[in-house]
């Protein structure tokens, strides 16, 4: 994962040369923007980083919908929910309610706080979403790059729910697409590449913490499901922590399914969810409805 931190250039470029798509296709979904998650007198609150988006379809619904919250990558360092709006619209534009949010990142905190961030993300959505047509008893998690290690530990980890008062863990499924972060223990007991250390800002220094901030040591029976893809040419640890988690997902019984999706690098596995039919979309609609 040495690259990982030119995510967020790329994808702003990307989205630029697709400005005149999105406002084409922006019509059946409306946007709610920069709703606070957490409220001024929570402890160590960041105004810019405790902000969600909120997509909904313009078409009525009696039924209240799926609801899909994304959490984007960056390296742990850098990325923000305003890149990632064309996720937003797509899931709308397909009858779902998707909540695309910001959290805190390194150097500030480390992946113990963003993860904590998160779950209060999905803590506000469970007792707000119903207010823009979505299901609290129906939220999905998904993430891309860092943001899929995050969502699987939201999904793995009850103690990020139980630790904020959510007596239950809500999330009723992951969608994980070339998740970063998945066996970090192993990946930084290796330090295998010349910039590795760059992650013990994240991680800290602590063999321990890199275990317990690694969704690989949390698998178990009882687990919700789980969607997992990685691009044929993405980096090999991502690879290699994916294929290990789809292992021992099927191993105790967990529903999952793992996806190599042929010729992609690690960008473009996010940038190809400009179009709503792609697969990840495609497998997101049977697992959600």
């Amino acid at each position: 994962m040495p690259h990982l931190h030119q995510i967020g250039a790329l994808l702003l470029l990307t989205a630029l040369v697709f400005v005149a798509h999105n406002t084409l296709s922006a019509i059946p979904s409306r946007r709610i923007k920069n709703i606070s998650y957490l409220t001024t007198t929570t402890p160590d609150t960041a105004a810019e980083r405790h902000l969600l988006d909120v997509y909904t379809p313009r078409k009525k619904s009696e039924a209240l919908r799926p609801v899909v919250v994304f959490i984007h990558g960056g390296n742990w360092t850098s990325g923000k929910k305003d890149i990632y709006w064309f996720i937003g619209r797509r899931l709308a534009k397909q009858g779902v309610v998707a909540v695309v949010i910001n959290y805190r990142l390194s150097p500030a905190v480390q992946v113990p706080a963003m993860a904590n961030d998160c779950a209060r993300a999905v803590q506000w959505t469970t007792q707000h979403i119903a207010e823009y047509g979505g299901d609290p008893s129906r939220i999905y998690v998904m993430g891309h790059s860092a943001g899929g290690g995050l969502a699987a530990l939201l999904a793995t980890d009850d103690k990020l729910f139980t630790d904020i008062g959510v007596g239950k863990n809500p999330v009723k499924g992951a969608i994980l697409n070339d998740p970063a972060g998945i066996n970090m223990y192993d990946y930084l007991l290796k330090m295998e590449y010349p910039n590795d250390k760059q992650y013990l800002t994240s991680f800290g220094r602590n063999p321990e913490g890199w275990r317990d901030a690694s969704p690989l040591y949390k698998v178990r029976p009882g687990l919700p499901p789980m969607l997992l893809y990685t691009g044929e040419r993405t980096y090999p640890s991502i690879i290699a922590g994916t294929k290990a988690l789809q292992e021992k997902l099927q191993a105790v019984g967990v529903q999952s399914q793992y996806r190599i999706i042929p010729r992609k690098k690690h960008v473009p596995m996010v940038a190809q969810m400009f179009w709503k039919r792609n697969v990840i979309y495609r497998d997101l609609l049977v697992l959600v409805k």
